[in-house]
């Protein structure tokens, strides 16, 4: 059934007009992006076909390009405007945390580190500077490794955190494995990091690790305190 016909109600731009976006169900959101179906498809129809293809919303808007372009309804301008809006959201969170103070915001500052990295497929090792107000100066991504390791060099992290005038960071990494359990070598390189940093007046706050779920703090599972 084409999705005029459909009672207005129940038609998916119309049901976030009248009740919020927060009504609809996955495949309804992603209706309203993708704004129309395929031949012998509505638009709700081809959503729902997407994502039990792909396994759910977040596989397909991490989907690498080739494999989102080879699915039939998707091509590169839905593609652009995907990686657009995705990016949209990334930088309104920045500037949510860049509005109060991050440790007034801890939430705020997980959801916006998860959303930078949560679509890696490597791991990535990254940095939160801030200032002495402890407001975000910038998030920079600065090792890359394999499927389960990057290497962490202290002295780049300590000529980083001078580059940016930083008087404390956050660091954060990603698990691809999904669990935000941090490794015996997770903790060391904590240790490691904030000793590191103390010698230049640089505090360490805490460590952000990704995984599935919610982003797991190093500080509130009392691996190490926020004040050494």
């Amino acid at each position: 059934m084409n999705i005029r016909e459909w009672p207005l109600a129940e038609r998916p731009r119309e049901k976030l007009l009248r009740r919020g976006v927060a009504s609809l169900s996955d495949a309804e959101l992603l209706a309203v992006f993708l704004g129309s179906g395929t031949r012998g498809q509505n638009v709700v129809d081809l959503a729902r076909t997407l994502l039990a293809k792909f396994g759910g919303l977040r596989q397909l808007l991490e989907a690498e390009r080739s494999v989102f372009l080879r699915e039939l309804g998707l091509g590169p301008v839905r593609y652009s405007q995907l990686q657009a809006m995705l990016e949209i959201g990334r930088r309104h969170l920045a500037e949510v945390i860049e509005r109060e103070p991050a440790l007034e915001s801890p939430a705020a500052v997980r959801r916006y580190l998860k959303s930078m990295m949560r679509h890696e497929h490597s791991e990535v090792f990254a940095c939160l500077f801030l200032d002495t107000r402890h407001r975000p100066l910038r998030f920079e991504v600065l090792f890359r490794g394999s499927i389960n390791r990057a290497n962490v060099y202290p002295r780049e992290v300590v000529r980083r955190s001078l580059a940016h005038n930083a008087a404390a960071l956050i660091l954060c990494h990603n698990h691809p494995s999904g669990n935000p359990e941090p490794s015996s070598d997770d903790l060391s390189l904590t240790l490691m990091l904030r000793e590191s940093l103390a010698l230049v007046d640089v505090r360490v706050l805490d460590h952000i690790i990704i995984g599935e779920g919610e982003p797991l703090s190093m500080v509130e599972h009392g691996w190490f305190s926020a004040s050494p």
